[in-house]
């Protein structure tokens, strides 16, 4: 996995972000907590890949996930719907690092990660308001892809 090219994805990606947020300044507050969480989880994504102490069946789970944010063709395209795109892939990262925390001790997770909220509460916090947030269907077909 091309270390720098991801990196330089999550730049680019914060950046687009935080730009698109404030052109569209009201944006409902749901979304706009969950957007700005999205460059943090594809990181953290990242780091847990080249992470030793995960286990290697569960870093294809996280590879996968990273694909799935990186490909332009996904249930909710960001080139169609710019950032709000990446809810979904939002939800898929948060379903896969949950798998993970139930295989692996959570302080490898907290270790990797760099956002300002609590991982843990954060991945709580998107599974339960996945629905919301993406809508069942979506939701149903993100799931369908990775058990």
């Amino acid at each position: 996995m091309n270390n720098k090219k991801n990196e330089k994805f999550y730049f680019k990606l914060r950046k687009n972000i935080n730009e698109w947020l404030e052109d569209n300044i009201n944006l409902d507050s749901k979304f706009r907590e969950y957007i700005l969480v999205v460059p943090d989880i594809f990181y953290l994504l990242i780091k847990l890949v080249q992470d030793p102490d995960v286990p290697q069946n569960k870093k294809i789970k996280l590879v996968a996930a990273i694909a799935y944010f990186i490909s332009p063709f996904d249930i909710m395209p960001e080139a169609i719907l710019g950032p709000v795109g990446y809810l979904d892939d939002l939800a898929l990262a948060t379903y896969v690092l949950n798998d993970l925390l139930n295989s692996i001790d959570p302080q490898i997770i907290k270790r990797n990660w760099v956002g300002d909220t609590d991982i843990l509460v954060t991945i709580k916090k998107v599974l339960i308001n996945a629905d919301n947030i993406i809508g069942k269907g979506v939701w149903g077909k993100l799931k369908g892809m990775f058990k």
